[in-house]
């Protein structure tokens, strides 16, 4: 592409990033209020913000695999993006509109609303944040070499910090004056977000989606449309009445999906090394930064401003707690900024110092941050602290997907092994393939018609690899594509498909992202308990930071490094 081209396809894809952002910065912000206020409890809400985390982490891998698999005309990550891209929209309806929804479906409507809003968070949450593995995909498609990669990174971490500044603004803002039109603060915040997120979508319509030449999966592929050869089998079926083969495919997906579960963790488990050590140390760092900015201004509230968040409103308790936030959400606030300007010189700085060198910085300088904060009682010298987090919050967003990008770009380097088990394979199937070819030209088939030969390959291609060669028209059809696909997204895929595009390798280092989101709100409630001391979130999150500085050094930066670790 030219440059002119080049950039215009960043701003396209990235105003996507944008919008998501913002929807999710603005209502999951605008949720904790709402769920109050319909009479949910305190240790209940936190579960409830932890539904999107729990399915993401099981989602986000199958998608991640289906969408390296996936051929139509729209490209491979598209499809997949707008899709979760309707969930969001959908749960933007559902959230203000939740009592209104249970009115109009119940005598009873406060349970019945409590499950809509439930139902809108959960969505909102989990579509949001698994969109961004195909998002992030779609980038490292379009922008393969390491230079144009990191850019387009550093583009897409500003989008995302600039998101974050004006979600956590538009639910300050008092939008009375949209009231007689809209109805009410929530359904003007929400009906805003909402055409917002929609431009956003459809900027991607003007995306041209390449696929990138070294990670192009031959083999069966997810398909939006069925092919001719396909739909020719079908007809044979019905013609002889193979309904059998009809049973026989509805048990094989039956199968395939109790089997899930299983094929997930082997999804994770068979991890190249490189993509191991980088989860690892994505992990940890993410674990440190989101025990911070998860709790940072209760922390402020109850650590600096010594409020009672249970105190009743009015009381100077109460007043003091409610202070304490709002200068927690500055702190905050000046984090996204701080992560804009760096996330502006992002590219400059890897060139000068290297990639080694600034990642190891932005893991090293967080835990010196909390630190500060655990031991400072000055509310300047906190805020401070708070905001230069955003030098690491930039390079996670940055960094580890263009080193992601790098491995998939010289995959006879960096992922070696992989790429010689999957030769082994290709050549086991070649084998297979002309001993097969064999037997067919032995059969009268009673169609020779150009088509057979797709057919057979087509066939083979999705059949099981212990399952014997097909000899017949009828064997030939005894694979449907409903079993293709299912045994992608359950991650087996089949035996000359090379089965690991890059959308998996990001959705396994977003998985990282929201396992951290779950672990602190599991663990951190019970520490505080047991310290008695808000102080204790900071000591955690700094404590989470020195473990990423020793797994973050295990990073694989370069081909030296290969030797090196002996990976």
């Amino acid at each position: 592409m030219s440059f002119q081209s080049r950039r215009t396809q960043l701003l396209l894809v990235n105003s996507l990033t944008f919008g998501l952002e913002v929807c999710l910065a603005a209502g999951i912000t605008y949720v904790p209020p709402l769920l109050l206020e319909v009479g949910v409890e305190e240790k209940f809400m936190t579960m409830v913000l932890g539904i999107g985390p729990v399915l993401g982490l099981v989602f986000v891998p199958l998608i991640g695999s289906a969408s390296d698999h996936w051929h139509s005309s729209y490209g491979r990550r598209r499809p997949f993006i707008w899709v979760l891209c309707l969930g969001v929209l959908l749960s933007l309806f559902v959230i203000p509109h939740a009592s209104s929804l249970a009115s109009l479906c119940a005598l009873n409507p406060r349970p019945l609303e409590i499950a809509f809003l439930i139902l809108g968070i959960g969505l909102l949450d989990f579509c949001g944040q698994v969109c961004f593995t195909p998002l992030e995909a779609l980038l490292s498609d379009l922008f393969q070499e390491p230079d144009n990669c990191r850019q387009a990174f550093s583009m897409y971490a500003f989008m995302i910090s600039l998101g974050g500044c004006i979600g956590y603004l538009l639910p300050a803002i008092d939008w009375a004056f949209l009231a007689p039109y809209l109805g009410g603060q929530e359904s003007c915040l929400f009906s805003l977000l909402a055409v917002i997120f929609l431009g956003c979508v459809l900027a991607t319509l003007f995306v041209t989606e390449e696929a990138a030449q070294g990670d192009i999966l031959d083999g069966p592929a997810l398909k939006d449309t069925s092919p001719k050869p396909s739909l020719s089998c079908c007809c044979c079926q019905l013609a002889r009445g193979s309904c059998l083969l009809q049973a026989r495919h509805v048990l094989q997906a039956l199968r395939n999906l109790c089997a899930l579960l299983p094929r997930l963790h082997g999804l994770y488990c068979r991890i190249p090394r490189v993509i191991r050590r980088l989860f690892v140390a994505e992990l940890c760092s993410w674990m440190a930064l989101m025990t911070f900015m998860l709790f940072y201004t209760d922390f402020v509230g109850e650590g600096l401003y010594h409020g009672v968040p249970r105190a009743k409103p009015g009381t100077e308790a109460r007043r003091h707690y409610d202070e304490g936030v709002r200068m927690g959400s500055l702190g905050l606030f000046l984090q996204c900024i701080t992560s804009i300007f760096f996330s502006t010189i992002m590219d400059r700085l890897v060139k000068h110092f290297g990639t080694r060198a600034v990642y190891l910085a932005s893991v090293v300088f967080f835990p010196g941050a909390a630190f500060v904060m655990c031991l400072s009682h000055s509310v300047t010298v906190v805020t401070i602290s708070a905001a230069l987090t955003g030098f690491t919050f930039s390079a996670l967003q940055i960094l580890p997907y263009t080193l992601a990008s790098l491995y998939h770009h010289d995959k006879q380097v960096f992922l070696h092994k992989y790429k010689r088990k999957e030769e082994e394979d290709a050549a086991l199937l070649d084998k297979k393939s002309a001993f097969t070819k064999g037997l067919l030209s032995s059969q009268k088939l009673p169609y020779q018609n150009g088509h057979a030969g797709s057919l057979f390959s087509s066939s083979s291609s999705s059949s099981s690899p212990s399952s014997p060669p097909a000899v017949s028209s009828s064997a030939l059809c005894v694979s449907s594509s409903c079993d293709v696909s299912l045994r992608i997204m359950v991650g087996e895929p089949e035996p000359g498909a090379p089965g690991r595009g890059i959308c998996l390798d990001l959705a396994i280092l977003d998985s990282a992202f929201l396992l951290s989101q779950v672990v602190p709100s599991l663990f951190m409630g019970s520490i505080v308990q047991f310290t008695q001391s808000v102080t204790a979130y900071m000591v955690s999150a700094a404590g989470f930071g020195l473990v990423a500085i020793y797994f973050a050094t295990k990073v694989v930066f370069d081909k030296g490094d290969m030797a090196k670790y002996s990976v």
